[in-house]
């Protein structure tokens, strides 16, 4: 287990917006479990509720006319896995993981599902080392360039997007499959694949629910299928 340098912690944290009264807080949200028995599961659970509270309210005022399931929607585009790995990496956060030496060799510090999950532990640190308020202020302004860009004019989610491809060609619909469940009751990693008809192939995605990981694979269907162009 490799810990990153203080000047390393020191950047990461400046990054953040937030500097750490505890500093074992921020280590123990960098620590994946591969790493060390006190790893950063139980952060993340209480990351992803403040993180989903902290951008629900957001859409919540930023849009006063839209109704609950178009809210629900807006939050899940910006909470989905590849958002909040896309935001680990502009935080720059995966030089400072801290993972086993089999995850290490196997690419894990490049890994969505490592990276969003990081990132929903670091809110849960946060929130532990202040105040509930702080704590939504912080992640609320790490959110705030996806909330102000997010739109109920161009909603679909990722599987809708590749359902409606599919149904553009006259193709068989998509074909999700739950993989394998890994982790304990209350914090278990789903690994799904997407399939399409024909030799297109599998994309295989992992998430803390289901759902997660089905729009994540579906998400990685659509990059093979239209690189970073939106149809």
């Amino acid at each position: 287990m490799s810990i990153p340098s203080k000047p390393a912690r020191d950047a990461l944290q400046r990054r953040l917006g937030y500097q750490f009264s505890d500093p074992s807080l921020l280590e123990r949200a960098l620590t994946h479990r591969s790493a060390h028995q006190q790893h950063n599961e139980r952060l993340e659970f209480l990351g992803d509720a403040l993180i989903g509270m902290a951008v629900a309210a957001s859409f919540y005022h930023r849009f006063p006319d839209a109704d609950e399931g178009v809210l629900s929607r807006l939050r899940a585009s910006v909470v989905s896995g590849p958002a909040l790995a896309g935001l680990a990496r502009d935080f720059d956060i995966s030089g400072c993981l801290i993972l086993g030496e089999s995850e290490r060799k196997s690419g894990g510090r490049n890994r969505d599902s490592i990276l969003a999950d990081v990132l929903e532990a670091l809110a849960g640190a946060v929130m532990l080392d202040s105040t509930l308020q702080e704590a939504t202020r912080v992640v609320s302004d790490w959110f705030a360039s996806a909330v102000e860009s997010a739109s109920p004019d161009n909603l679909v989610d990722a599987k809708t997007r590749l359902q409606e491809w599919c149904q553009a060609r006259g193709e068989a619909l998509p074909h999700y499959r739950v993989l394998e469940v890994t982790g304990s009751d209350h914090a278990q990693i789903f690994r799904v694949s997407c399939q399409l008809s024909g030799p297109r192939g599998v994309t295989e995605a992992a998430g803390s629910s289901r759902r997660r990981a089905e729009q994540s694979a579906a998400a990685a269907m659509l990059v093979e299928l239209l690189g970073d162009r939106h149809e």
